[in-house]
């Protein structure tokens, strides 16, 4: 017997229709479903994310491939099932074209042909589970706690951790601002065999240019007007470590030459002086630039792209992650209310369904500012749709 539910959304407004697919499909004690007699009943539990959904093709407020359409474009892998009294070919057709797994005519063998397609959808649903769950399993999932979600893209990005994190080489990170790049670095240095030694981050954007070789690398007293003492760079400060190179994209070309350098021969030389001191750090960088494109536009050298090149993670936008959306929210939630001792609220579906509709352009960074923003809002237990103040997209 399967260990998994398939979860099934049922949507028909014929009530008693509705109840004899329910009470034929839950004979398989595997199946779950539930019943929903309008196109906006069901589109407000959508962000639950159903293994199946059976719809009719007739609906208040909607037709079955509106609603088709809709599944699709949230998550393709929801097996769909149309039910109609239509028997035109077009309408067939459409739903075919639209992505529906299967079409049934509602006559007197609808409900046993119903069961059977269900039946054979319902063994693909769970082969489909136990493909993920060992995917799971060979992830080890709890030493990347702070790294939330589900979607197949983030399982991506902690696989690729996962086999660099136990090397030396040196890992390029890209994805858009706000995406996580830092914490992915975070999860690469502590799961590594350098755990206990320091983790020293540099974002190289926010270092003004005259001082940023004297950050990285250090400087000798007097090597400079106003140095008037040894400092020690934060290449030094990560020794035996790992240092974390936040937008690489815009160091200054000129310093590029000498970060190559000790990329090349794990050697740096502080400002004022002509000794070499050898380390021993891990590099990761990370940027949100088209390197290559800067590279052509004369703003990057060739030779350090190449080299950055080592080992690629692409953390994908928000937007295109799913059902993360909304674990990330809940969890965010859970943590700005205790942190501020504010009794934990949850949302409303409705306002479930608006922060699944929203682009995130600012992803991550933008959804925490969104979720704390309201908080302060919600004058309730429940965060309500009213409650909601998007970031305008720049």
């Amino acid at each position: 017997m399967s260990k998994f539910i398939t979860r099934i959304f049922v949507v028909e407004d014929n009530e008693f229709f509705a109840t004899m697919i329910k009470q034929k499909l839950e004979l398989n004690e595997q199946c779950e479903v539930s019943l929903f007699h309008s196109g906006d009943d069901f589109r407000r539990q959508l962000h639950e994310n159903p293994d199946m959904v059976v719809l009719d093709y007739n609906l208040p407020n909607a037709n079955g491939i509106e609603l088709l359409k809709e599944i699709k474009n949230f998550n393709n892998q929801i097996k769909t099932i149309l039910i109609s009294g239509q028997e035109r070919i077009e309408v067939v057709l459409e739903a075919f074209e639209n992505g529906a797994e299967e079409y049934i005519k509602k006559d007197e063998n609808a409900l046993a042909l119903l069961s059977l397609k269900v039946e054979k959808h319902t063994g693909e649903v769970n082969l489909r589970k136990e493909v993920d769950t060992l995917r799971d399993q060979i992830i080890d999932r709890h030493r990347y706690d702070k790294i939330i979600g589900e979607s197949a893209e983030i399982l991506k990005v902690l696989r690729l951790i996962q086999k660099v994190e136990k090397t030396n080489m040196l890992a390029l990170i890209t994805g858009e601002s706000g995406t996580g790049k830092e914490l992915v670095a975070s999860a690469i240095h502590y799961n590594s065999t350098r755990k206990n030694k320091p983790f020293v981050c540099v974002n190289v954007a926010a270092i003004p240019e005259d001082l940023i070789e004297s950050e990285l690398f250090g400087h000798e007293r007097g090597a400079f007007t106003g140095a008037d003492s040894k400092r020690i760079g934060k290449f030094e400060e990560a020794h035996e470590g790992t240092i974390f190179l936040d937008e690489i994209g815009e160091m200054d070309i000129n310093l590029q030459t000498k970060l190559l350098r000790v990329l090349q021969e794990s050697k740096i030389t502080r400002l004022g002086s002509n000794r070499e001191i050898p380390l021993n750090v891990r590099v990761i960088a990370a940027t949100n630039k088209n390197l290559a494109q800067r590279v052509k536009d004369g703003k990057m050298r060739e030779d350090l792209y190449y080299r950055l090149q080592g080992f690629l993670i692409h953390l994908p936008p928000l937007r295109e992650r799913g059902n993360d959306i909304l674990l990330l929210a809940k969890s965010m939630l859970r943590q700005f209310c205790e942190s501020n001792r504010i009794q934990v609220k949850s949302f409303s579906p409705e306002a479930l369904k608006d922060m699944m509709k929203h682009p995130w352009s600012g992803n991550v960074r933008e959804l925490k500012a969104f979720i704390e923003r309201a908080v302060l809002m919600s004058d309730g237990e429940v965060i309500q749709e009213e409650d909601l103040i998007f970031s305008q997209d720049i």
